[in-house]
């Protein structure tokens, strides 16, 4: 039983009581499983500007025998800003190896909720065992130092609670190999030493603090982006919404709201299909929930349950120059009935070249005190054949989060 529990069945969450003993903040990152790692990597890094923070080798968990049949081992964790990792990729063959627990079409491998301290990670793994609900795994893995627990939605999406995740500063240096001191296999014993502490560690041992992972820009800075050089006219300020399929979707929905704690924003029935739209801050919605007989209406590739991964960027005027940097590059770009994307006016649907679709888009409504979203008829009429050179002001064009620190 989580030690944060009250006589009455509700839990102490930093001093509010609440129904679980998490609160999820946001969507800190997303990963896909992908067949040609080589080649979506540098589709992600060249195209989108993500930089690569850390490999791992799964190649390492795979006896010697089978590894030049499966190819690359190796995955990435990259990051849009500060945080260690906001997208991951890893390799699907090896990945599906090493699977106990694995679903066909879900190339997803996590879709990664942060909650507010390691106190919340630890007795929220104990509370969804209680529910019934698999864990996969728990503890802390490296590169990253997030502290976290793998619960598997009822489709067999991976879900991550965590806390705490490393970050990168202005030097680019991810953490020194030397640093990864300990991987813990199962949830810690409370309360655990900081992150500080550890640090202190790890210097005392005279680790050379400068050997960790920086990688460089590989395109020449030729737009001007706000007054700033860069090597793409836009910059990926935030990853989400993520957006599935379910074959259930009730059933989703109840996993998601009811024990991951997401908030429904707003429901729609869209040609005859049942679309759910969760919350986990003030942004319309974090999390999509679609029926699978949607995805071959829409023309969406059949080898996987996500329907799409959000980037947005900082503002309008990149979002036409983004869509116009990857046409100019051959790359696939489509558009959606907006009807589908409450909260989200203008976004189209870059192609990634194993058939995911990543929606661009640059602003998301915000919910207030009262938790009502914004009324279909006040949002801006949307024609996909004919986006205009500017648009006209609307109250939260600029609001929810904000980018910190330099786009370059």
């Amino acid at each position: 039983m989580p030690e944060n529990v009250s006589a009455g069945g509700r839990f102490n969450v930093g001093g509010v009581m609440l129904d679980r003993p998490f609160k999820i903040r946001r969507l800190g990152h997303f990963g896909l499983d992908v067949e040609n790692i080589d080649t979506c990597v540098e589709f992600y890094t060249r195209m989108f500007g993500l930089k690569i923070a850390d490999p791992i080798d799964f190649g390492a968990r795979v006896p010697a025998a089978e590894r030049e049949k499966l190819g690359s081992g190796v995955g990435y964790f990259m990051r849009h800003g500060t945080d260690h990792h906001s997208f991951v990729l890893f390799p699907g063959r090896f990945r599906r190896r090493l699977a106990k627990h694995s679903v066909a079409e879900v190339t997803i491998n996590q879709i990664t909720w942060q909650v507010g301290s390691l106190r919340e990670v630890v007795d929220g793994e104990v509370w969804l065992k209680q529910a019934g609900i698999h864990i996969a795994r728990s503890g802390r893995d490296n590169p990253g130092s997030n502290w976290h627990a793998y619960p598997h939605d009822p489709e067999g999406h991976p879900n991550e609670i965590y806390y705490g995740i490393e970050q990168i500063g202005w030097d680019g240096l991810s953490k020194p190999q030397g640093m990864h001191r300990r991987d813990y296999r199962e949830a810690p014993a409370l309360p655990h030493r900081s992150e500080f502490a550890e640090v202190e560690e790890g210097l005392a041992a005279a680790i050379d603090i400068r050997s960790g992972y920086r990688f460089k820009e590989p395109l020449a800075e030729t737009y001007d982006v706000g007054g700033i050089l860069m090597a793409r006219p836009f910059k990926v300020t935030k990853v989400g919404p993520v957006r599935i399929f379910a074959s259930d979707v009730p059933g989703a929905i109840a996993y998601y709201r009811d024990t991951m704690g997401l908030r429904v924003t707003e429901e729609i029935d869209w040609n005859g299909h049942r679309c759910i739209f969760l919350r986990a801050n003030t942004e319309h919605h974090s999390l999509a929930i679609y029926p699978m007989a949607l995805r071959a209406e829409l023309g969406l590739s059949a080898h996987t349950t996500l329907f799409s991964c959000g980037f947005q960027v900082a503002d309008y005027s990149q979002l036409r120059g983004a869509v116009a940097f990857f046409k100019e590059r051959g790359v696939t770009v489509r558009t959606l009935p907006p009807e589908l994307f409450p909260g989200i006016d203008y976004s189209a649907f870059v192609i990634d070249p194993e058939g995911h679709a990543i929606q661009l888009y640059y602003a998301m409504t915000q919910i207030g005190w009262d938790g009502r979203p914004r009324a279909a008829s006040a949002g801006l009429p949307i024609d996909n054949d004919n986006w205009p050179e500017v648009i006209s002001d609307r109250p939260d064009a600029f609001d929810g989060e904000s980018y910190l620190g330099p786009w370059s």
